[in-house]
C-alpha cells in the first residue's frame, strides 16, 4: 500500500491544526502526579502575529514534512506521522534552546523567524486553524473533531525558568505537570501515556515505551492531536468491492475498492496524478499523489515541499471516476537518529545548550517518540498522532576508584538476595 502514503502525508500536512491547553508555571513543592503548576501567565488568545509571519511558519513547516518523509521513506512499509504534531513538540524545546543547539534546530526545522516571532505565529496559527469544521460532521457520525493539545511534564522541585515556562504558556497553552521521574520513572510514564491516549480517543496507546524514562529524566514535551472528519462526498458502500492493489515487488494484494465519480480537484503531470478529496464543511482536504506504474521511487525522491505546492496548485475541478482502497494502519518511530542526521545533532549529546530552559546547561534530548494512526474508508478519515520529547540530565562523571588485582586475593561466591555463601578461595598464584 505504500503507494497510498502520500495521499496521507498530504492529508496531515494539509489538514487545519487547532488546540487548546493547560496554563504553564513554576514548580514546587508535593503535587499530586500530574497535577499542572499554574503561572500568572494566560494564554495570549490575540497574539501579535502577522500574516506573513503565519505564511513562512506555514512554509517552513511543510519544508520539513518533506525533509523527513525523505529520511524516513526507506523500505517497502506503511508510512505515517504528523509533522506538525513533531514540529510543535519541537518548537516547544526549541524555546529552551540557545547557541549552536538553537542554530541547528533552525535550520533542521526551517524555523526562519526569530524566537520572538516564531512561538506567536505558531500561535496564530492555532487560533486560525481552531476556527475550521464548525457544524461539520465526523467519520462516525458524530461532529468533526480537530484537537490539538501540548503538555510538558517536568521533575517534582526541578527548577525552570519562569521566562521559558512562560513562552509555553502564552503560545502553546502547555501547563507544566508535575511528575517524580526520579523515584517512579515507570508511574510516570504510565501518566504521561494515559494523557495521550484519552487525548487521541484511544488510538495512541503506549506512546513512550518502557525504558525511555528513568531516573535521569527531567522534562517531557509532548503534543497531541486527534482528527475525525466525514468526506464532503461519501463513498456509497454499496458500490465497495474487492480489487487488485499492485505492490512495489511486482506482487499483487486483493483489498476492499471503495468506487464513486464526482467532481474533485485533479491535476496530472510528468509521471504522476493528483486528486483532492474535500472533507466536511470543505475547509479540509486529503490529496492523494499518484505516481505512474514503475515510477513510484523516482516520483517519490524529487518530492519535496515546492513540488507538493506546485502540484497543489495545478489541481482544478473535473469530473473524477475514483477508485482507492480503504485502509488503516498504525506507525511509530524514535526520531532521534533521523533528527541527528537532518542537522541537529548536538540537541541529543552532552553539547547541547538548553540554558533557556533551566539556566545552565544541564539537559540535552535523550529521544524524540512519534507515534501516529489513520483509517480511511467510505465516511471519512480518522487519524491520530502524539509526540514526546524525552529530556535528561546530564550526569556528571565520577572519579573511578582504581582497582587492580595485581597481588595474592580471597574471593567468594554468593547468594545476593539471601547473602548465602556458597564459595570461598584464594588466589596467590593466578599461573600455578
Amino acid at each position: 500500500m505504500k503507494n497510498i502514503v502520500l495521499s496521507v502525508l498530504m492529508a496531515i500536512v494539509l489538514l487545519a491544526m487547532a488546540g487548546c491547553g493547560s496554563l504553564a508555571g513554576v514548580p514546587g513543592g508535593h503535587r499530586p502526579p500530574g497535577e499542572i503548576a499554574r503561572s500568572e501567565k494566560q494564554r495570549v488568545t490575540s497574539p501579535d502575529a502577522a500574516e506573513a509571519d503565519l505564511a513562512e511558519l506555514v512554509a517552513g513547516n511543510s519544508a520539513f514534512a518533506f525533509d523527513l518523509y525523505q529520511a524516513l521513506r526507506e523500505g517497502n512499509d506503511n508510512l505515517f506521522y504528523s509533522p506538525y504534531s513533531i514540529s510543535l513538540a519541537l518548537a516547544m524545546t526549541y524555546a529552551g534552546a540557545r547557541g549552536e543547539t538553537e542554530r541547528q534546530m533552525a535550520d533542521t526545522l526551517h524555523f526562519t523567524l526569530p524566537q520572538g516571532r516564531l512561538h506567536p505565529a505558531f500561535n496564530g496559527l492555532d487560533i486560525e486553524l481552531a476556527r475550521r469544521g464548525e457544524g461539520a460532521e465526523g467519520k462516525d457520525g458524530e461532529g468533526f473533531r480537530l484537537n490539538i493539545v501540548n503538555a510538558i511534564w517536568g521533575q517534582e522541585d526541578y527548577k525552570f525558568l519562569p521566562e521559558f515556562l512562560d513562552v509555553l504558556a502564552e503560545n502553546y497553552g502547555a501547563g507544566l505537570r508535575i511528575l517524580d521521574f526520579m523515584n517512579a520513572p515507570e508511574e510516570s510514564r504510565v501518566t504521561i501515556n494515559d494523557w495521550v491516549s484519552d487525548q487521541t480517543e484511544g488510538r495512541i496507546e503506549d506512546l513512550i515505551p518502557q525504558g525511555v524514562i528513568d531516573a535521569l529524566t527531567r522534562l517531557v514535551l509532548t503534543n497531541a492531536i486527534y482528527f475525525n472528519a466525514a468526506w464532503s462526498e461519501p463513498f456509497e458502500p454499496d458500490l465497495t468491492g474487492d480489487g487488485t492493489f499492485y505492490l512495489l515487488d511486482g506482487r499483487e494484494v486483493t483489498v476492499p475498492m471503495m468506487r464513486q465519480t464526482e467532481s474533485f480537484g485533479y491535476a496530472e503531470g510528468e509521471g504522476y496524478q493528483a486528486v483532492e478529496l474535500p472533507y466536511d464543511g470543505r475547509e479540509l482536504s486529503m490529496v492523494i499523489l499518484l505516481p505512474v506504474a514503475g515510477q513510484f521511487e523516482p516520483f517519490e525522491g524529487s518530492l519535496d515541499a515546492e513540488r507538493v505546492d506546485a502540484i497543489v496548485k495545478d489541481l482544478a475541478h473535473r469530473r473524477v471516476a475514483l477508485t482507492m482502497p480503504k485502509f488503516e494502519f498504525e506507525a511509530g518511530f524514535s526520531l532521534r537518529e533521523a533528527l541527528a542526521a537532518m542537522g541537529m545533532p548536538d540537541a541529543f549529546t552532552g553539547a547541547a545548550d538548553f540554558s533557556g530552559m533551566t539556566g545552565s546547561r544541564d539537559l540535552f534530548i535523550a529521544d524524540v517518540i512519534h507515534k501516529a494512526f489513520v483509517t480511511v474508508d467510505e465516511a471519512g478519515t480518522e487519524a491520530a498522532a502524539a509526540t514526546a520529547v524525552v529530556m535528561v540530565e546530564l550526569a556528571m562523571p565520577e572519579e573511578p576508584v582504581e582497582v587492580t588485582v595485581d597481588r595474592p586475593f580471597i574471593f567468594l561466591i554468593r547468594d545476593i538476595e539471601t547473602g548465602a555463601i556458597l564459595f570461598v578461595g584464594r588466589v596467590v598464584n593466578p599461573s600455578a
